[in-house]
């Protein structure tokens, strides 16, 4: 349960840093996509400086959701994120969701809480051997690469939002997978062992890369292009993390059939509650 309430609490901070570094990064010119030069630009913005401190909270709690609980339980929480956001973002511009916005959500939560509750993710390890480590890192590296050069290939729009996003979304499960390790040696072992662990610089290197191609993500267009590919695209790599890494369990059988209409009504939540009216004035 803690795992799950620093999960929650996580992803809700994250919800307002992205929306605040959405506002930011909408005024940021299109020529700075994809260069260093773009996150000097968005720093002079107090706003995506807010965003920023969500983005440190949420990564605070999500440590201790991955401490206190396997990877495969924490990382599909922060699905939440994107109806976290449009609450959050419903007294700021004061609107009201629609009521199919809030079926949406209903669809996204109930969702979630059907594939998890059929899953039961549990069991693994707190550290991972490099025979693990070094196929999960190539692999997410190349996958990351390889979405990246699509995106360059596609003008700003849709889709190289979406791209950028799903680019993210490996990079954010990656972050995950070896923050996990980190605070697990940090908590075991203290502060000195935690600084000696390749995979706190490993996190730090990969968090810095996941938050540059967000924000590409929310430059090249709105959040609606971006959040479905990256909400669904993180749980899914950080479940298979989870249980190739870490060698963490999930329920099979019968059971896939329940996990499989959990995803079925996060999906469908997740691809109408993007397109929600509030959620185009985000992006716009």
């Amino acid at each position: 349960m803690l795992c799950v309430f620093f999960a929650l609490i996580g992803a809700a901070s994250n919800a307002t840093g992205t929306v605040l570094q959405r506002k930011a990064a909408i005024s940021v010119p299109a020529k700075d996509a994809l260069r260093p030069r773009l996150l000097k630009d968005l720093a002079r913005q107090p706003v995506w400086l807010l965003g920023i401190c969500g983005v440190v909270g949420a990564a605070l709690f999500q440590a201790l959701a991955l401490v206190t609980g396997p990877l495969a339980l924490a990382q599909p929480v922060f699905i939440l994120e994107l109806p976290f956001a449009l609450l959050i973002a419903l007294p700021v511009l004061h609107r009201t969701l629609p009521r199919t916005g809030w079926i949406a959500v209903g669809c996204m939560v109930a969702g979630l809480v059907l594939a998890l509750a059929a899953a039961a993710p549990d069991g693994g390890r707190p550290q991972a051997s490099m025979a693990r480590w070094i196929p999960a890192v190539v692999l997410c590296v190349a996958a990351t690469a390889l979405t990246v050069g699509a995106a360059r290939r596609r003008p700003s729009g849709a889709a190289r939002a979406a791209l950028l996003g799903s680019a993210a979304a490996v990079s954010n499960a990656l972050t995950a997978a070896l923050m996990k390790s980190a605070a697990n040696t940090f908590s075991d072992d203290g502060f000195g062992a935690f600084l000696a662990a390749w995979q706190t610089y490993g996190f730090a290197l990969c968090g810095v890369t996941a938050v540059f191609l967000l924000e590409n993500a929310l430059q090249a267009g709105s959040i609606a292009a971006s959040q479905p590919a990256l909400t669904l695209g993180d749980a899914t790599v950080s479940l298979l993390l989870g249980v190739l890494v870490y060698a963490e369990h999930i329920r099979t059988g019968w059971w896939v059939l329940p996990e499989l209409v959990g995803v079925a009504l996060i999906t469908l939540g997740t691809l109408r509650l993007s397109r929600a009216p509030l959620t185009g004035e985000l992006g716009s």
